[in-house]
């Protein structure tokens, strides 16, 4: 009975009492802070100094910058968390925009966005250069970067100004695990003074066409996993031999194929 007099003494009561009123004070303290430092925030994010006033396309390609501009405009509007603006030079979603641009524009190859005077967002694109075409059907094609990227459809028929591939993609790109290889193979071609037209994917073949396909077309035909090194002297090596070196030379327009599908042996055939 003592000793629960002692802990309801009005002294201890009071004591309690104190410590309450001062973690309240304290907790109110607490919280009148981070709302002082929260309005604080919100105050500078929205200052005009510290906001994008102007988004600045800069291209010299075939890009249309408005539309671009428009893209640009759309990832920073809006705010963070209802009070955080995307225009804030310090929190805009750069690599938000890098992403969607790159999604919505594949003619775009490198893109570089920053902050300059006056509070202006500039975005600096370089666009893809086309070196050739991939084609779904003789007519209907894409441009194709020198990586084997295919990015923008032609917009008119470009007749034989770009060396044509024929075949499946892998994603937006034509058979990269081998289109250095085949590239290199186009190139030794045109050393040798053949003028290759257009590549044909056929199952684990490829054909390369020495002018517009045609049923009398001559082509050179190798394996899909073919030796670079390999195919190439055996066609050199075949060239320079009689009888396909004069052959070649004087009946070139009846020539249906040079065959490289099996090992050092070389096969060709004139109409």
């Amino acid at each position: 009975m003592k000793g629960r007099n002692i802990l309801n003494s009005p002294r201890l009561l009071e004591l309690k009492r104190k410590r309450r009123r001062i973690f309240f004070g304290k907790f109110l303290l607490v919280v009148f802070s981070l709302a002082t430092i929260f309005a604080g925030l919100i105050y500078l994010s929205r200052l005009s100094a510290l906001n994008i006033k102007e988004v600045k396309i800069i291209s010299s390609g075939a890009i249309d910058a408005p539309t671009v501009k428009t893209a640009v405009e759309t990832e920073i509007t809006g705010n963070y968390l209802w009070f955080l603006p995307k225009t804030n030079i310090l929190f805009y979603p750069k690599k938000k925009i890098e992403t969607e641009l790159y999604h919505k524009f594949k003619r775009i190859k490198d893109i570089d966005i920053s902050i300059k005077d006056q509070k202006i967002l500039e975005v600096q694109l370089t666009e893809r250069e086309a070196t050739y075409l991939w084609c779904e059907e003789p007519e209907k094609c894409s441009f194709m970067d020198s990586s084997g990227y295919v990015f923008d459809t032609v917009p008119y028929f470009s007749g034989n100004v770009y060396f044509k591939f024929f075949g499946p993609l892998s994603g937006d790109n034509f058979a990269p695990e081998i289109f250095d290889k085949v590239i290199a193979f186009k190139n030794t071609l045109l050393d040798l003074g053949i003028k290759p037209t257009s590549l044909y994917l056929v199952g684990e073949d490829i054909e390369i066409y020495l002018s517009s396909k045609s049923p009398y077309s001559p082509k050179i035909i190798f394996k899909k996993d073919f030796n670079l090194e390999a195919i190439s002297e055996n066609l050199q090596t075949a060239l320079d031999a009689e009888p396909l070196k004069s052959n070649f030379k004087n009946k070139y327009a009846s020539l249906e194929y040079i065959d490289l599908r099996y090992g050092n042996k070389v096969y060709y055939k004139f109409r």
